[in-house]
């Protein structure tokens, strides 16, 4: 299973505000952190928002922060919620799959993508930022913008 490039962002976002102390970088700066497009960071910062994970303050102090819900978040319901509840093929698309009405391919694919899920849920983005991730992710970071 490949992850979504706004799903891989989101769980990186998280990460970097994680071990942002108390700095509340812009979403410039993390974009430019993770040597990503701003618009694409833009935009996936605003559903993290939306999420209640991140708190974001425009203007001058402004920036991002992780709120607690964020830092106890399970990676596999941020996972899911990015993904979509799609199943991991398209078997009813506009060209159907003529195995559908005897297919036991498509069953097995769903248990594998729920056993993926399952071994992400217990994991919270404090755990991903555990040593040696949060330093790392400290020593990429470019601080402050003047």
């Amino acid at each position: 299973m490949r992850l979504l490039r706004s799903t891989d962002l989101a769980l990186r976002v998280l990460m970097r505000l994680a071990v942002a102390g108390g700095s509340t970088p812009t979403t410039r700066q993390v974009a430019e952190d993770m040597d990503v497009p701003y618009t694409h960071a833009a935009k996936v910062v605003a559903e993290l928002q939306h999420l209640g994970l991140v708190d974001a303050r425009r203007g001058r102090g402004g920036g991002l922060a992780l709120n607690e819900k964020g830092r106890t978040a399970s990676v596999g319901a941020v996972v899911r919620t990015f993904e979509g509840d799609g199943d991991v093929v398209e078997c009813e698309g506009a060209t159907p799959c003529p195995l559908v009405p005897a297919c036991r391919l498509r069953g097995a694919l769903r248990r594998a993508q729920e056993a993926f899920y399952a071994t992400l849920d217990p994991v919270t983005v404090a755990d991903m930022v555990a040593d040696p991730t949060g330093p790392l992710l400290l020593s990429i970071s470019s601080g402050p913008e003047v």
